[in-house]
């Protein structure tokens, strides 16, 4: 008889593997938002879940038109392997997008990813160590956290209020991470329509966070996926304006054009930008050359500025018709009004635990993501975030409708009761697959 294999005796009869992975394996945890998506994505359910944006918005004839003449034209370099940094015509093009942003950048600064995601897993990759502390604001990106997770990271939340980061909680928690021995690598920011909380770091604060940041020698990552879609106004100037060599600018098409290229990239000082390439290039050789082509040909060609302000019309009547639903069927809860992006965070009347209503919520066919999916401990239960992006106002309006039985009904379980209810285990399975939402 042979003897079993070291694997086969620290694994277990559900995954004979287990005892061989790598010690940051065993931090990963499923997305909250991802496991909604195989009832959220019904048609039946309205879903006020994920982040994807309204393709229905985008001139498809004329990019069908545009593609189709790129494969016939250049289609030998579309579909052939390309450089690690990316190609240099797209680049080019980045560096005009974010100018509108106040962004002076070169080409050779850019490094193009597989969306933003990859760019943040690539930054993470070359700074932080396991147990490095990664500054967050609370709340912040559920797909930042899992990257963080992934590296074995320490998050630390900072606190927000209505005008984005506080500059002197930050100051006060890098203090006390110092003097506890503890070493910050990075600070994580999403400065305009924040993902999940919809606020805007305020223009006064800008500056007072990095002097912040430099002062105490912690390198700021600027997450900026939803800058260009304000609805009021000029954009603000990114933090990257403010300082070319102690931010790294991540910014992505997914949101101003069509999250299927995934195409993002990365601004970074010289030095860095080296390392981020290497890091790219072991990771996937390079990024689509097909996708970059079809950006760089989308931006030559069509009017994108004309098109982001549509988008910004079509956002911004979204967004109003959620805000107007909860003042109409939701007066008890509390929530911001965004100035630009998707998400309106939600606060629940006192008692009210948004993840064990969720599944009551699919049940009347309506889905969100509760706050505790944004917090890295996992805190955030009398939370929600709703997302106005993808449903039409009559479909927002209705969806709020149904959510506000589900939360009127569990007010009067706390009023009654002291508590609301459990998970009801008769409720839907929400796991399964979803789209990236980056």
């Amino acid at each position: 008889m042979t003897a079993p294999s070291p694997l086969e005796t620290a694994g277990s009869r559900l995954d004979p593997w287990f005892g061989a992975y790598a010690a940051r394996a065993h931090g990963m945890r499923a997305s909250e938002i991802r496991a909604l998506f195989a009832v959220a994505n019904r048609p039946e359910v309205v879903s006020l879940a994920g982040g994807m944006p309204f393709l229905e918005g985008l001139p498809l004839d004329v990019i069908a038109e545009t593609m189709q003449r790129l494969i016939t034209t250049k289609g030998t370099t579309a579909l052939q392997y390309g450089s690690g940094q990316g190609e240099e015509v797209l680049r080019e093009h980045i560096t005009r997008v974010v100018a509108l942003e106040g962004v002076e950048a070169h080409a050779d600064d850019v490094v193009v990813t597989t969306g933003s995601q990859q760019a943040l897993d690539l930054v993470t990759r070359i700074f932080v160590d396991p147990g490095d502390v990664v500054l967050a604001e609370a709340p912040s990106y559920v797909g930042a956290l899992g990257v963080f997770r992934s590296y074995q990271a320490d998050v630390v939340h900072v606190p927000m209020d209505a005008d984005g980061l506080v500059p002197g909680e930050l100051d006060t928690t890098l203090v006390r991470l110092k003097a506890e021995g503890r070493r910050v690598k990075l600070l994580y920011t999403v400065p305009n329509f924040q993902n999940p909380a919809g606020v805007t770091l305020s223009l006064e604060r800008r500056p007072q966070v990095l002097e912040v940041c430099r002062r105490h020698g912690v390198l700021v990552v600027e997450d900026n996926p939803y800058g260009l879609l304000r609805y009021e106004g000029e954009p603000l100037p990114a933090l990257r304006s403010y300082d070319e060599e102690g931010v790294l600018y991540l910014g992505s098409f997914s949101k101003t054009f069509a999250p299927g290229y995934r195409v993002g990239f990365v601004i970074a000082p010289h030095a860095v930008r080296e390392k981020l390439v290497l890091a790219s290039e072991a990771s996937i050789l390079s990024p689509s050359n097909a996708s970059q082509l079809a950006v760089a040909t989308y931006l030559e060609t069509c009017d994108w500025k004309a098109q982001i302000k549509d988008y910004q019309e079509l956002y911004r009547e979204r967004r109003d018709a959620l805000v107007g639903a909860l003042a109409e069927h939701l007066p008890t809860t509390s929530w911001n009004v965004p100035a630009g992006g998707f998400f309106v965070w939600v606060r629940l009347p006192e008692g009210l635990d948004a993840r064990s209503m969720l599944p009551r919520a699919v049940t009347a066919r309506v889905a969100y993501v509760p706050g505790t999916a944004f917090y890295y401990d996992g805190s955030g239960s009398d939370h929600m975030r709703l997302s106005f992006c993808f449903p039409t106002p009559d479909r927002i309006r209705e969806g709020v409708r149904r959510l506000a039985t589900v939360v009127n009904a569990e007010a009067e379980l706390v009023e009654l009761f002291g508590t609301s209810a459990q998970p009801d285990p008769d409720a839907e399975d929400v796991e399964g697959p979803a789209p990236d939402l980056a």
